[in-house]
């Protein structure tokens, strides 16, 4: 099958020739592999047609990669919800797939402990790709030629041994390949690159470290950033709408004693249920309203913001962190929002620079192919590939480097 490739749009003025792979990123530290998933060139490779087959969904035309688009930056930008079968819309922006390899959990509320878990939920979601159950994926790759090949390549097991295991860890490993950094910010801060990022993106890091208090939440160490802390926070977003229906709300969720699994369909499915966050998963009352800190890597190029998609722009988020975690003024501060969120003071010109040194943190293909998109009426758009590594030793080669 050879090592998997991704279609991107890129302007032939750009010259983008981009590569994203399982090496180390300036800016990144290494890719974070389970002893019992190690990589593979040929993993990879079964890993990313799985990751692109429709036929895993109720109607065939569903697949991970609709809401996770490798021309979008793996997301689905620019909706403010993710797009299931039947056009139905769940209640969940979609993140970005993009260095989701160092998350500890996944999902905007943490439901899922890996890679290999999460893989199987969306399919059996029913406002995502809508089975009912697994079976179907398991007839399709127990009798597809190219699959019973690739299956029996990479895991020496055919027929009925092939189970969701396997076809979990195959996704798993594609999308631990899919990592970036490389940033201004990168080339900048630990490259010693003075020239690489601009004055003005200069001091909105230091409002980023210091008046803004973001470096709390989205963490920088010495030798890398994930601009994550890994954690979960309310911050104002979303459980506001449901405020006055918590008290009631709650002890009806606590006695459901649901499983993961409804969780899981439960918060796609009903909208109060979403902004309960991290609670609907623990049912620790001081989650209610708790979701991820979202990676800041490329936040530029992957709006609409936060995990109902309800930010529209980068200016938009920092306005509401500004008013101390309200997106208007007027707006009444939850019962339930996390400590450190406060109003900042910050003035338009800080918030201004805030904004710019965000915009650094865009690895060089997004920014190319962000660029591309915005002025393929003046520029030759055509398609280049993204390839994959074919194995976790190779380094990457290419623009991006």
């Amino acid at each position: 099958m050879g090592p998997p490739n991704h279609t991107v749009l890129a302007g032939a003025c750009a010259s983008l020739i981009c590569t994203i792979a399982l090496s180390q990123p300036l800016g990144l530290p290494p890719v974070p592999v389970p002893s019992d998933n190690p990589q593979t060139p040929e993993k990879i490779a079964l890993g990313d047609k799985l990751f692109n087959d429709k036929r895993f969904s109720s109607t065939g035309e569903v697949s991970c990669s609709k809401c996770h688009d490798p021309t979008k930056v793996f997301t689905d930008s620019p909706l403010v919800t993710s797009e299931g079968i039947n056009k139905l819309t769940g209640t969940r922006n979609s993140p970005t797939v993009i260095n989701s390899a160092y998350f500890s959990r996944l999902f905007w509320d943490g439901r899922s402990p890996s890679l290999e878990d999460q893989a199987q939920h969306p399919i059996i979601n029913p406002v995502e790709m809508g089975l009912i159950d697994h079976v179907p994926v398991l007839r399709i790759v127990r009798s597809d030629p190219d699959y019973i090949a690739a299956f029996k390549t990479v895991f020496g097991k055919e027929g009925q041994q092939v189970t969701m295991r396997e076809v979990q860890q195959a996704i798993a490993s594609f999308e631990r390949t899919l990592v970036s950094g490389d940033s201004p910010f990168d080339e900048w801060y630990y490259g010693k690159r003075q020239d690489a990022i601009s004055a003005q993106a200069r001091r909105g890091f230091d409002v980023f470290l210091n008046k803004g208090r973001c470096v709390s939440c989205h963490t920088i160490e010495q030798d890398y950033a994930l601009f994550t802390d890994n954690r979960f926070h309310n911050i104002g977003v979303g459980v506001n709408r449901i405020q006055s229906d918590i008290p009631t709300l709650v002890p009806v969720f606590l006695k459901a004693n649901a499983t993961l699994e409804e969780v899981d369909k439960a918060v796609l499915s009903n909208p109060k249920v979403s902004e309960l966050g991290r609670f609907a998963v623990t049912d620790a009352l001081d989650e209610i309203g708790a979701f991820k800190t979202s990676t800041l890597r490329n936040v530029a190029v992957t709006a609409p913001f936060m995990h109902d998609g309800s930010l529209k722009t980068l200016r938009d988020v920092v306005d509401h962190y500004n008013n101390g975690g309200i997106t208007r003024k007027t707006d009444p501060v939850n019962d339930f929002l996390s400590g450190g969120i406060r109003p900042l003071e910050l003035t338009d010109d800080e918030i201004s620079d805030l904004v710019a040194f965000m915009e650094t943190l865009t690895s060089p293909q997004f920014a190319a192919q962000k660029a591309a998109s915005l002025n393929s009426a003046s520029c030759d758009v055509s398609t280049t590939s993204m390839a994959a590594a074919a194995s976790p030793m190779r380094t990457t080669e290419g623009a991006a480097q």
